[in-house]
C-alpha cells in the first residue's frame, strides 16, 4: 500500500507541467507557440533562455526527485517505479489533459542519480549529435535510445536494463512527431525559428 502511494505522488510531481507554469507566468500558453511542446526547447525558443533554463532545471528536479523517493522511502528498486511513474507523468500529465513533455530533461534528473555513468555518456551522446546535425529532437532520440543498450554493455542488473528500455521507448514514442519532421527535412534546427 505504502508503494501504491508514493508511485502516485512521484506520478503527481512528474504530471507538474514546469514550462506550461512558467510561459503561463507570463501570460503565455507554450501549447499554442512553436512546437507546442511543453519542454525546456519550445520554452527556450519561444521565451529566451532564462525561462528555458528554469524549465530544464524543474523538469530534472523532477526526475531526481523522484527516485529519492523511491530510495528513501521503499528501497530496492523501488526507485526505478517511482521514476518510471514521475516520467508517465510527465508525458501524460493529468493537468493538461495526459498531454505533456517528451521526457528528456526529466530522465537526465533520474539518471542523475540512478546511474551517472550513464548520465555522461548519454549526455555526450546528445551534445555529439546536437552538435553536429544541429537537430535538438535528433539528439534526444539518440540519447534516449541508448539508454538500454548502455545497460547491457555496462553489465548493469536486469531490472535496471528492463527500465532504461521502457524510458527509450516512452521518448521515442513521444518523439514521433518530431521523426516523421525530420524525416520530412522540416524540423527546425537550432539557431533558426
Amino acid at each position: 500500500m505504502k508503494l501504491i502511494f508514493i508511485l502516485v505522488i512521484s506520478y503527481l510531481i512528474g504530471a507538474v507541467p514546469i514550462g506550461y507554469l512558467v510561459a503561463r507566468s507570463k501570460g503565455i500558453d507554450i501549447r499554442l507557440r512553436g512546437s507546442g511542446n511543453i519542454g525546456t526547447t519550445n520554452v527556450w525558443r519561444s521565451l529566451g533562455p532564462a525561462a528555458g533554463l528554469l524549465v530544464l532545471a524543474g523538469d530534472v528536479g523532477k526526475g531526481v526527485l523522484a527516485v529519492l523517493l523511491g530510495r528513501w522511502l521503499v528501497g530496492g528498486d523501488a526507485q526505478l517505479l517511482t521514476a518510471l511513474a514521475a516520467l508517465a507523468g510527465h508525458a501524460w500529465s493529468v493537468f493538461l489533459g495526459f498531454q505533456g513533455g517528451k521526457i528528456i530533461a526529466a530522465t537526465l534528473g533520474v539518471f542523475i542519480l540512478l546511474d551517472p555513468l550513464v548520465m555522461v555518456i548519454g549526455l555526450a551522446l546528445w551534445l555529439a549529435v546536437v552538435g553536429v546535425f544541429r537537430y535538438v529532437s535528433l539528439g534526444s532520440i539518440v540519447a534516449a535510445g541508448s539508454l538500454p543498450v548502455l545497460m547491457l554493455v555496462l553489465a548493469r542488473p536486469w531490472t535496471y536494463t528492463l527500465f532504461a528500455l521502457a524510458v527509450a521507448a516512452i521518448a521515442v514514442y513521444k518523439h514521433l512527431p518530431n521523426i516523421r519532421r525530420l524525416l520530412a527535412g522540416t524540423e527546425p534546427r537550432i539557431g533558426r525559428p
